[in-house]
């Protein structure tokens, strides 16, 4: 079945997220070393269903492996939801020859592969997105960048809660994962992490803790908290807006210690710039892993991470798994933020 694969695509859906653009450098020359064509699929399932798309040769990929985003653009594709939208693709990718797709991306993304893969245009996803919230991979491709980016700004925020005895309460990424804020916490020696999968008492646990850790001579404080914990807050009632969760948080602390605080929400400032040496390395890791699938005709896959190693799983299988928090790690993050 491996000499029928002569043509694939490879496309990036969702969020963008540093580390992009070397999975896709990577499945374009590993494609190419195959003897396969290559074809780039700009703006993912939307490109695929308007056949927007290009041949992309070994000059093609040059000097994009230290830029952020994503040269081949991203978008999220209500048409790809429905059967229509779906057939159209299918029938895309018979009109280009295209034989598999490699799909980089997050947990819609997957589902979108899982759905061509079922009418037999073979797809591997590679999980693409700073969450890392993909359960059956230990790492996503963009996670440490986000990371490394969310705790330079924290050290920044630091400088200014230091010089004026403040608290700050800086949000970070993680709608549905506290992955981030939690190593960012600990990395930037927070007060408190706070995060969507551990409840916690606003009134009853934050407070106290910030008073006794200033009776202990502490006179500026540093909360992580991930944006999930403030969707959380809009569906418990209260605030009307997730954006409200940082400042009311903020103004609770003021209110209850006298402490002056501010809220900063980091935003998508997380999901730009270069992407680190883990990001590209693991990147390109999986880029060729996924094209090894695909010339031997495998597909509905998911190129994970496990113990440092490369493996694959069966899309269904993958999207069934489930990923917590690291308790432990929550449990180090309280014990030494004192």
């Amino acid at each position: 079945m491996a000499n029928e694969v002569k043509t694939i695509g490879v496309l990036t859906s969702g969020g963008d997220a540093p580390g992009m653009n070397a999975a896709i450098r990577a499945v374009v020359r590993a494609g190419i070393h195959k003897g396969m064509r290559v074809m780039g699929i700009r703006r993912g399932y939307n490109g695929l269903i308007n056949g927007d798309m290009v041949e992309m040769g070994l000059r093609d990929v040059s000097d994009i492996i230290q830029r952020g985003g994503t040269m081949l653009y991203t978008a999220r594709c209500k048409k790809f939801r429905e059967e229509a939208g779906v057939q159209k693709a299918v029938d895309v990718c018979k009109e280009y020859g295209i034989d598999g797709i490699v799909v980089i991306g997050g947990d819609g993304s997957f589902r979108g592969a899982r759905d061509l893969s079922l009418k037999g245009i073979p797809c591997v996803g590679i999980p693409g997105t700073i969450d890392t919230d993909i359960a059956c991979s230990e790492y996503t491709v963009g996670y440490d960048t986000a990371m490394n980016t969310a705790m330079y700004m924290v050290d920044k925020i630091r400088d200014t809660s230091q010089s004026h005895d403040r608290c700050s309460v800086v949000e970070v990424m993680g709608r549905h994962a506290g992955h981030i804020a939690l190593n960012t916490g600990i990395a930037c020696g927070a007060s408190a992490v706070l995060v969507p999968e551990i409840p916690y008492d606003l009134e009853n646990e934050l407070i106290p803790k910030i008073d006794q850790t200033r009776k202990m001579g502490k006179q500026h404080f540093i909360i992580v908290m991930a944006e999930g914990v403030s969707f959380a807050a809009r569906d418990a009632g209260i605030v009307e807006k997730p954006e409200d969760y940082s400042k009311y948080v903020a103004e609770t602390i003021e209110k209850a210690t006298g402490i002056e605080s501010r809220a900063t929400v980091l935003g998508h400032v997380q999901r730009g710039g270069s992407p680190t040496v883990r990001d590209r390395v693991v990147a390109s890791q999986m880029g060729y892993e996924a094209v090894q699938l695909l010339s031997k005709g495998i597909g509905n896959r998911v190129v994970a991470m496990q113990q440092s190693e490369i493996v694959n799983f069966d899309i269904y299988e993958a999207l069934a798994m489930k990923k917590t928090i690291d308790e432990k790690l929550y449990e180090i993050a309280g014990t030494i933020s004192i």
